[in-house]
């Protein structure tokens, strides 16, 4: 493929960077936000030398971003407590028009993937240009190159006929592949921030709980401290008037 059948598809020098950094909108998440912007700040030192433009997601990042004086193209708020496909579509499309217009030449996106309830992964995933790798599998593109005999999981790769135009079916598939790929980074993103809430508030519980257990333990150690010197003047009293 010589021309690229989509602007999405078309790879550039990266000099100039759009960064999608997606925190919460709350805090009381444990480290959730810090470690996000913790890993931005990080991606932002690692391409100094380029042209960064940054689109947040999240009030805290936004918070966070602005307190750093750094400038944000746009920002969308109340996203991780109901994430909705026509949010994604949103984010996606301003994705693919500064994309589409080469002001930028690389989009990548900084989240939190979800693991399972106790372990969260920071990512730094690029979303565009996109990889052409992605839409075939390493199987069918090692027995391409002349690599292992085919399986069922290895099998050759196989020419259809299609009653669109090849730019056609490009033109429809390769917007809804990014839209489906920022819906999935905002879902793994709330499920992790969803997830690290939970964990941090067990964690405050528990601390909360020995605490009570330990000052209650404390108070009636003073309790019984003074009852037992306020027996001890009764008898000493008693004591005194009986001599």
């Amino acid at each position: 493929m010589e021309e690229p059948l989509h602007p999405l598809l078309v790879r550039r020098p990266e000099e100039r960077i759009l960064v999608v950094v997606l925190t919460g909108d709350r805090g009381l998440a444990g480290a959730f936000n810090a470690n996000v912007m913790r890993r931005a700040v990080e991606f932002l030192g690692e391409h100094a030398s380029k042209r960064i433009q940054i689109m947040v997601v999240g009030k805290k990042g936004r918070d966070q971003l602005r307190k750093r004086n750094l400038s944000i193209v746009n920002e969308y708020l109340n996203v991780s407590n109901n994430v909705e496909f026509a949010r994604a579509k949103e984010i996606a499309a301003r994705i693919a028009e500064l994309y589409g217009h080469d002001e930028v030449d690389a989009v990548y996106a900084i989240y939190n993937e979800f693991k399972n309830v106790m372990v969260q992964k920071l990512q730094a995933e690029k979303l565009l240009p996109i990889d052409p790798a992605v839409l075939i599998p390493e199987s069918k593109q090692k027995h391409a190159a002349g690599g292992d005999a085919p399986t069922p999981e290895n099998a050759p790769l196989v020419d259809y006929i299609y009653e669109q135009p090849i730019a056609e079916l490009f033109a429809g598939l390769v917007p809804r592949y990014l839209e489906t790929e920022v819906f999935r980074i905002l879902l793994e993103s709330a499920a992790s921030e969803h997830a690290a809430r939970m964990t941090a508030m067990d964690s405050a519980t528990r601390n909360a709980s020995e605490l009570i257990d330990k000052l209650t333990l404390e108070m009636n150690k003073v309790r019984q401290a003074g009852i037992t010197r306020e027996l001890i003047e009764i008898v000493g009293g008693a004591a005194s008037a009986m001599s």
